[in-house]
């Protein structure tokens, strides 16, 4: 069949590129980084597949690209060996926050208020929180490895891909005349010709710590922004992420790390002696509603501003892609069939 190029290998162009492998496409890969690395901002995820938890802040859109999105990842993790953990989210908040906690819990649905010795049985570790909200329908992942194992995975499936090699706005416009459909998951470096489309800067910390042991992702309240501590293998947690309106990504700010690490030692004192062994900063893609789309212009399709939900929704945004390809469907809740004004 007439060839795809995909520009981008993050979560977005790796899940489209998977779909359309599946379905018999001819597709090639062409990325500026050395396939999934840390010039992806997937790179830096939480990975976090947390849907009933993202509707204290987010449109029910996300929840229905989310539950799409789970499946995905799980069926994913039992072909590639990688893990996906089924054990809820756990939402906490300092005694002086308790006011956010009941807060979240009218914005969301599927949590159940849990205990003092119910937390203690969950998270012995967070024994002191004496009131937690638990969303047991969610999971976590280790982006990394899920999306390694994707990239390899398209590659297996026939996928041509080219590395290290940025495209000029020539060489996409050249590009686009020799191909049947070149979709554009560049993310924030799309902004060359997405005229609307802005960055949200967010940053991280990988900390190893042998005295906390943790089974799923806790989202700690804050007054400024919600901060996640997620467990990932050999005792390290991804701490996160900021979401501060800058487009930005160079260098993580000493409040961001001070506020942090500071949520960390509320969460559990321990973490006090963690190492940290990472610090991350990225520009995450978002329109103004902050909810992903999926654009036409002629044969160019722009898949982007997935914000902080590319793991929860890119499977699904993916999945629509190739329904316009294929079938010509056009799915209303995420496609604009528009042409591009530059920036």
């Amino acid at each position: 069949m007439s060839q795809i190029v995909i520009v981008g290998s993050g979560v977005a162009g790796l899940c489209s590129a998977h779909y359309l492998l599946s379905a018999g496409y001819e597709v090639r890969v062409i990325t500026a980084s050395n396939g999934p690395d840390e010039g992806c901002c997937s790179w830096w995820a939480g990975g976090m597949l947390a849907p009933d938890c993202e509707q204290e802040s987010a449109e029910p859109l996300i929840g229905v690209l989310g539950a799409e999105s789970m499946a995905f990842w799980r069926r994913a993790s039992k072909r590639q060996n990688v893990p996906f953990v089924e054990n809820g989210s756990l939402v906490v908040a300092a005694p002086r926050d308790q006011s956010l906690l009941r807060l979240f819990a009218r914005k969301t649905q599927g949590a159940r208020k849990v205990m003092q010795h119910e937390v203690t049985l969950l998270e012995p570790d967070l024994a002191h929180f004496e009131h937690a909200l638990m969303f047991d329908n969610e999971a976590h992942l280790e982006p990394r490895l899920s999306i390694r194992a994707l990239w390899q995975e398209c590659i297996a499936l026939g996928a041509n891909v080219e590395v290290n090699t940025r495209l000029s706005l020539g060489d996409l416009s050249r590009l686009k005349d020799q191909v049947r459909w070149l979709i554009d998951c560049r993310g924030t470096s799309a902004n060359d010709v997405v005229s609307d489309l802005r960055g949200v800067k967010g940053e991280m910390l990988h900390l190893h710590c042998l005295d906390v042991s943790l089974r799923r992702p806790v989202r700690f309240l804050h007054p400024r922004h919600p901060i996640y501590l997620v467990p990932r293998s050999d005792n390290t947690f991804m701490l996160g992420a900021t979401m501060l309106e800058v487009n930005s990504s160079k260098r993580a700010s000493v409040r961001s790390v001070l506020e942090l690490l500071s949520a960390a030692y509320v969460i559990n004192p321990a973490f006090a002696e963690a190492e940290i062994i990472e610090i991350g900063v990225d520009a995450r893609p978002a329109y103004d509603d902050n909810l992903p789309k999926i654009r036409r212009d002629k044969n160019v399709i722009f898949v982007n501003g997935l914000y902080r939900h590319g793991f929860l929704a890119a499977p699904a945004i993916a999945r629509r892609v190739v329904d316009f390809i294929r079938d010509g469907r056009q799915c209303p809740d995420v496609f604009e069939d528009r042409p591009t004004e530059a920036a």
